[in-house]
């Protein structure tokens, strides 16, 4: 009997159900939906209303004017959606900037006849709902025994990196940027990916969507290190977006620069997906505030110095 059709439409749940081992399933993606690299010629049932390509004060802009509007960044291709009969449609209710909306999955569906459509519906504010997120996308799919076996095998190696650093005896202090132009730090789960590998994160709140932030709060906490995660962008994408930081007078007097203490991730494929690779982000994470003791193999791929 052939399993279920899957369609995902947030990239953090396409690298889920490819982890609980039901990628050949899936037959629909968003147009984020980049890992693993067999989705990437799946049809893309989403797009975006805005530029991508346009810089971090123009995407803002954008976002803000489409919100202010009541309107929705994403659109849903309701009838490749609807022409590739999924019996189950993963998407998410945590950030309308981030991905589709349950209410946009909701209007695509709702004049659908015939056998019903599951939608599964994921909110991840911290690391304990990312792990329900899984065993939730796990019982939907019939395979509760996958997802505790995931969450498991996440849980065991984010428990290894946690425990040797704690041994070090050093907490740098941590300034996340999540978005450069305007600023904003990061919140949710990266908090407690912060402390698990041995920092103190100096901005935003566990389990809270991430807050704006000034670059005066950013000298005046002057923290031992600055990681900048964007989400969406890449590392390339990341150093290029720099400039309304680095072009400052004030920046070359932050500890972290004097120190070479200022990493560009990518934020897009690590930090900003609340799925399987959270284990990885907390690995990069741990690089950096760790150097020379923890080496898991994530520089120049998921990291570098600016």
């Amino acid at each position: 009997m052939p399993g279920p059709r899957i369609v995902s439409l947030i990239a953090s749940a396409t690298e889920t159900v490819a982890a609980l081992g039901f990628a050949d399933n899936l037959v629909g993606r968003s147009h984020e939906c980049d890992y693993p690299a067999v989705v990437r010629g799946l049809p893309a049932c989403t797009a975006a209303k805005l530029d991508p390509a346009a810089a971090s004060a123009e995407i803002d802009r954008q976002v803000k004017a489409l919100v202010a509007g009541a309107l929705s960044v994403y659109l849903v291709e309701a009838e490749t959606l609807k022409e590739l009969r999924p019996d189950v449609i993963v998407t998410q209710d945590q950030c309308e900037v981030c991905a589709v909306s349950l209410k946009d999955v909701e209007a695509a569906v709702r004049d659908w006849v015939g056998a019903p459509v599951r939608v599964v519906t994921l909110r991840p504010d911290s690391l304990d709902d990312v792990f329900t997120d899984v065993r939730r996308v796990a019982e939907a799919l019939d395979a509760p025994q996958a997802g505790e076996a995931l969450t498991s095998r996440m849980r065991r190696r984010m428990a290894a990196v946690e425990a040797r650093a704690r041994s070090q005896g050093t907490t740098p202090t941590v300034a996340c940027v999540e978005w450069i132009e305007p600023l904003m730090a990061a919140g949710n789960w990266m908090l407690e990916l912060v402390s698990m590998a041995g920092g103190k994160n100096l901005f935003g709140t566990a389990g809270r969507h991430s807050p704006w932030m000034s670059f005066e709060d950013l000298r005046a906490a002057d923290p031992d290190v600055i990681a900048v995660l964007p989400c969406g962008l890449d590392r390339v994408r990341t150093r290029a977006e720099m400039g309304p930081l680095t072009s400052r007078p004030e920046w070359e007097d932050l500890g972290a620069v004097h120190a070479g203490r200022v990493y560009v991730t990518d934020g897009n494929q690590y930090f900003n997906r609340p799925g399987p690779r959270l284990a990885d982000s907390l690995e990069i994470m741990a690089e950096l505030l760790h150097p020379g003791v923890f080496d898991f193999g994530h520089q120049g791929v998921g990291w570098e110095k600016l």
